[in-house]
């Protein structure tokens, strides 16, 4: 899908009005965040001056984006279907906007390991979403208790390990690129 430069063009200062009323900010405050005269940024939300790149970049950072996410199109392929992985029970997305960074789906039927030297340590960091049931993260020497619908973040560099509790447990992992390394060294190990 192209999009000429007065979609993009018109899409932009609809995206620099949206965040600045996210954001709670009236024209003034970020004229002023962004060192603009408060005519200049009414002016170019409305289309009525020129989008110059530095005030573009001025803005993004005033607003506390990035120049590509404010000028980023469309993108027609939204929706993305899973690899699955038969042998290890998994359901795995990339993430497109964030190269190397994987979400995963996995049904655990067993408990995490009792012995701390099975537990991995790698760098990276990684988030988990129980979906159903209740999962129990080791992290080092403590236990956590997650159940549905909880999360946990953690740096994977601490020794972990992640199994179910009372029954199978769902859980919807994402992993950055590091971590996802690690976790696939650990399966072709």
């Amino acid at each position: 899908m192209e999009q000429d430069n007065g979609d993009l063009d018109s899409l932009v200062r609809k995206r620099i009005r949206a965040l600045r009323v996210a954001q709670g900010w009236s024209l003034d405050e970020l004229a002023t965040r962004a060192n603009l005269s408060q005519s200049s940024l009414s002016r170019i939300e409305n289309g009525q001056r020129r989008l110059a790149l530095d005030q573009l970049v001025t803005l993004a950072r005033a607003l506390d984006t990035t120049l590509d996410q404010l000028v980023e199109t469309a993108s027609d392929d939204v929706v993305t279907s899973p690899v699955i992985d038969g042998a290890h029970g998994l359901m795995r997305w990339p993430i497109k906007g964030e190269p190397g960074m994987s979400v995963v789906r996995q049904r655990m039927t067993e408990p995490p390991p009792d012995n701390p030297a099975r537990m991995r340590a790698h760098p990276g960091r990684e988030w988990l979403v129980v979906l159903s049931g209740t999962a129990i993260l080791m992290l080092g020497h403590r236990r956590f208790r997650v159940e549905t619908n909880q999360a946990a973040e953690f740096p994977t560099m601490l020794p972990h390990a992640i199994g179910a509790e009372g029954g199978p447990c769902e859980i919807l992992g994402i992993f950055d690129r590091d971590a996802r390394r690690g976790h696939q060294r650990d399966t072709e190990g």
